[in-house]
C-alpha cells in the first residue's frame, strides 16, 4: 500500500515574513519542488482542491446546505450582518458575520424588521446561524455581480456595491436600492442603540454575496479534511468527505491524502514547530509519500523523500524567501 500524502493550506507568505526556520525545515524547503505559481486569493486557493460542476462558486448555497440542509430547489444569496463606518470620503466595510459579534438576540431583533422589505421583493430572509444570513431567491432570478466581503474589507464601499461596474443594469439598481433601504431599517433600529451602549459596534448594513444554486457535484482527491471555515466544511460535506477539528499539531494520515487548513494561523511559531517540522520529518522517514504546501498568495511547494539528495540547493532562510 502506498504511503499517504498530505496538503497544508497556508496563509499568504507575507503573514509569515521573516520567521527563522529550523535547519532541517530550511534545508527541506530549499530542496523542494517549487510548482508554477497559482492564482492568489481565498477563492482560488480552495478551488485548487475542490472541483464544482457546474462551474461557479455558489458560496451561499454551499453553506446553506451545511447550516440548514435545504439548499436544493432555489437560488441563495448571503445577506450577512455587517458594520460599515462612514468617513470623509464615503464609507468602509469593517466587518461582517462573526467579526461583528452578532448573537441570537440580535437575530430575533433585526430579522422581523428586515423581512417585510425583502418579502415585498419576493425574497425570504432567515438566519439558521447568527453569523450567516440568507435570502432565498427563485432559481431564475437575475442578479448583478456581488463582491465577497474578504475582497472589500477596509475598502471604499462605493467601489464594491452590488453590480460594481454594472450600475446601468436594472438588477444592479434594484439591489443597491434594497441595500439602502436595509441600511435605513438597521440605522433606526433600537437594538443598535443597545449594542452601542454595551460597547459593541452597530449592525448598520448587510453584505450581499455568494449567489448561486447548489452544485450538482463537488469532487476532491482527499480522503479526509481537517479544520477550515464554514465554506471548506461545506465543500467537504458536499463531496462526501469527513471533516474533523484541526489538531494541535500535525498527525500523519493513515491512508490516502489529507487536507489540513491552517489559513487562520496567526502565530508562525506553532505553525513551524507543530506542523511544518513534523510533516517534513514524516516525509524524511517515509511516513508520508509527498507533502504539498499551498500558500494563499499562490506559492506552492511539493516535498518528497528523494529530494534529500539535492545537496546543491541552498536552504530557504524564511518562508517568504
Amino acid at each position: 500500500m502506498p504511503a499517504p500524502a498530505a496538503t497544508l493550506l497556508l496563509p499568504a507568505r507575507t503573514r509569515l515574513a521573516g520567521v527563522p526556520l529550523p535547519a532541517d525545515v530550511a534545508r527541506a524547503l530549499g530542496r523542494a519542488d517549487r510548482l508554477a505559481p497559482a492564482e492568489p486569493g481565498e477563492h482560488a486557493q480552495l478551488a485548487r482542491h475542490f472541483d464544482l460542476l457546474p462551474r461557479g462558486w455558489p458560496v451561499a448555497a454551499l453553506t446553506r446546505a451545511l447550516d440548514a440542509g435545504d439548499a436544493e430547489g432555489a437560488a441563495w444569496l448571503r445577506a450577512d450582518p455587517a458594520h460599515v463606518r462612514p468617513d470623509i470620503n464615503g464609507a468602509r466595510l469593517l466587518g461582517t458575520g462573526e467579526a461583528v459579534g452578532v448573537d441570537d438576540v440580535d437575530v430575533r431583533a433585526f430579522l422581523p424588521a428586515l423581512r417585510p422589505l425583502f418579502g415585498d421583493a419576493g425574497f425570504l430572509l432567515d438566519a439558521p446561524d447568527p453569523h450567516r444570513w440568507y435570502l432565498r431567491l427563485p432559481r431564475e432570478a437575475r442578479l448583478p455581480a456581488f463582491v465577497a466581503p474578504a475582497d472589500a474589507l477596509g475598502a471604499d464601499l462605493f467601489d464594491h456595491l452590488p453590480g460594481a461596474g454594472q450600475a446601468a443594469l436594472p438588477e444592479a439598481r434594484r439591489w443597491r436600492a434594497l441595500l439602502s433601504e436595509a441600511q435605513v431599517v438597521l440605522h433606526n433600529h433600537p437594538r443598535n442603540a443597545a449594542r452601542m451602549a454595551a460597547g459593541r459596534v452597530p449592525v448598520n448594513s448587510l453584505w450581499f454575496w455568494g449567489a448561486g444554486v447548489a452544485p450538482d457535484r463537488v469532487a476532491t482527491r482527499y480522503a479526509e479534511t481537517w479544520g477550515g471555515d464554514d465554506l471548506l466544511r461545506a465543500l467537504a460535506a458536499r463531496a462526501g468527505v469527513a471533516n474533523g477539528a484541526l489538531p494541535a499539531a500535525f498527525p500523519p494520515p493513515a491512508t490516502g491524502e489529507a487536507l489540513f487548513d491552517l489559513r487562520a494561523a496567526r502565530d508562525p511559531a506553532p505553525l513551524v514547530g507543530g506542523w511544518l517540522a513534523p510533516a517534513i520529518l514524516a516525509v524524511a522517514t517515509g511516513v508520508l509519500a509527498v507533502l504539498h504546501l499551498d500558500f494563499e498568495d499562490g506559492t506552492r511547494l511539493a516535498l518528497a523523500r528523494g529530494q534529500r539528495w539535492r545537496f546543491w540547493r541552498r536552504p530557504l532562510a524564511t518562508l517568504d524567501a
